[in-house]
């Protein structure tokens, strides 16, 4: 019966490692958690931290500042030019830090060409990008979120449809834009 033997004391081996392999993992201690901090009080009101930006700008991209500024109401405008007129004044008041007014530089960085297309309260309803820039192509991104800041345009009920105009953006060496409509005078 030196089979049975053989197949025993197999058995008490492994039961051994299995053993040994219990205890030894029971030997480590458990981990600790981390203690939790106090949360402080705070005594006066805190801003919100601003949203990361999407894409992180370096110091020789960068956009000029564009913090929201508060516009008038918008009026109704009687014809296309002059809505034209009051769409343009309305993006350079809306983000002034972003924008330049005065001769255009020769040359420009980018000339990017935006369609806005409104609804009956001058709100955006879509923006189309008819030229790209050969290079600086991020303006054309710049020129679209500098439409919906200006945004609402004012109601378009006295204007024919479609409430659609085409307006160019002039950029210079800094990514300060200026509608083409101002160049106009």
């Amino acid at each position: 019966m030196p089979f049975i033997d053989l197949a025993a004391r197999r058995a008490r081996r492994l039961a051994g490692a299995v053993l040994l392999a219990g205890v030894g993992a029971c030997s480590v201690p458990p981990p600790v958690p981390p203690k939790p901090q106090p949360v402080p009080t705070p005594t006066t009101p805190t801003a919100p931290a601003p949203a990361p930006s999407a894409t992180p700008a370096t110091p020789a991209t960068a956009a000029p500042s564009t913090l929201p500024v508060p516009l008038p109401p918008p009026r109704a405008a009687g014809n296309w030019d002059e809505f034209r007129l009051q769409a343009a004044q309305r993006l350079v008041q809306a983000q002034p830090a972003a924008a330049y007014l005065g001769a255009v530089p020769e040359p420009l960085l980018a000339i990017p060409v935006l369609e806005i297309e409104l609804d009956a309260d001058g709100g955006v309803r879509k923006v189309t990008v008819t030229r790209y820039p050969s290079q600086a192509r991020d303006t054309a991104q710049l020129a679209i979120a500098a439409v919906h800041r200006a945004a609402p345009y004012g109601s378009m009920r006295r204007l024919p449809r479609p409430w659609k105009w085409t307006e160019v953006f002039l950029f210079d060496d800094d990514r300060r834009f200026k509608p083409r409509t101002l160049d106009l005078d």
